[in-house]
């Protein structure tokens, strides 16, 4: 949120872009303005990288971080949506407290591969930084949104605590 004079909340934000392959990380500068690539993970069956992305948060000393939820253009939800937000449960249990935000991204693997078309990125190396860009531009249109409308972007992602006190996490 932001304070009562209506000033953005100062700390860097960690964007996400969750794709079945790849995870896209950006970041923000600390005065929350401009999102930035950090890099891209790799997904394998044994490994879905949100311990790097915990770590990014450690290291970056983030105060929240947001994830991309992919909706269809009629703002319906399917399978990428579900495995976004189930990757956003993952990251907000491991981040703990650092809130994560679940914010609409339609659109955004699209833009980011016209970006790169535009700036004459060869398209078959798109993929290595497609998913970095998609993260940018999902943590700017938060940032945008929230220096417009004075709160926090999406939905906030609940962590809650089990009663063998391991963490569980639920939208």
């Amino acid at each position: 949120m932001t304070d009562p004079e209506g000033v953005m909340r100062r700390g860097v934000r960690i964007g996400v872009d969750v794709g079945s392959v790849r995870v896209g990380v950006a970041g923000s500068d600390p005065e929350g303005v401009l999102a930035t690539p950090i890099r891209t993970l790799r997904r394998t069956s044994s490994n879905d990288r949100v311990a790097q992305v915990r770590q990014i948060v450690a290291q970056t000393e983030a105060i929240e971080v947001i994830v991309g939820l992919p909706r269809g253009l009629s703002g319906t939800e399917g399978a990428a949506a579900a495995a976004a937000r189930d990757y956003a449960d993952r990251i907000a249990a491991a981040v703990a407290p650092v809130p994560v935000r679940l914010v609409d991204e339609r659109l955004s693997t699209v833009s980011a591969h016209q970006q790169l078309h535009r700036a004459g990125r060869d398209t078959r190396r798109h993929r290595e930084v497609v998913d970095q860009v998609a993260a940018v531009l999902i943590l700017q249109a938060a940032l945008d949104q929230e220096q417009r409308t004075g709160t926090a972007p999406g939905d906030a992602v609940i962590v809650t605590q089990d009663v063998a006190g391991t963490k569980e996490s639920g939208t």
